[in-house]
């Protein structure tokens, strides 16, 4: 997480996404693809704060492509994912680092959560996820 001049907190991080499928001969193959996810002031924050390495995670925004000149002058493009929420899907890791077992961490009185332990960094509405 960083700061930007005006003091408005910034976040980027890489979420990958796996694929499996069958090709034209009837064969199992898998691809992985990966998409860089920012996210802004205090959703950056809850993310910088809690999403780690390996956490399984939901991210809803909209695409953005943004261009710039590299040290050559060479015309540079990135297509990122802004988001406007962000669910982490696993349970969240204990005191001691264990994770807790699915659904056996209560919700706390004003944090939103979703069954199975997930902590949701957005303010979006859970029931309207696409799963």
């Amino acid at each position: 997480m960083r700061y930007t001049q005006g003091g408005q907190a910034v976040t980027q991080f890489t979420v990958a996404v796996n694929r499996n499928y069958k090709d034209a001969g009837g064969e199992w193959k898998e691809e992985t693809e990966w998409f860089r996810v920012v996210a802004w002031g205090p959703l950056a924050e809850r993310s910088a704060e809690y999403l780690r390495k390996g956490r399984k995670v939901y991210v809803e925004g909209r695409l953005q492509t943004r261009s710039w000149d590299d040290k050559d002058g060479q015309k540079r493009y990135t297509t990122e994912l802004v988001a406007n929420t962000v669910t982490a899907l696993d349970p969240r890791p204990r005191e001691d680092g264990a994770p807790e077992p699915a659904g056996a961490r209560p919700a706390r009185s004003g944090e939103p959560g979703i069954p199975g332990g997930g902590d949701d960094f957005g303010s979006g509405d859970l029931d309207e996820l696409p799963f």
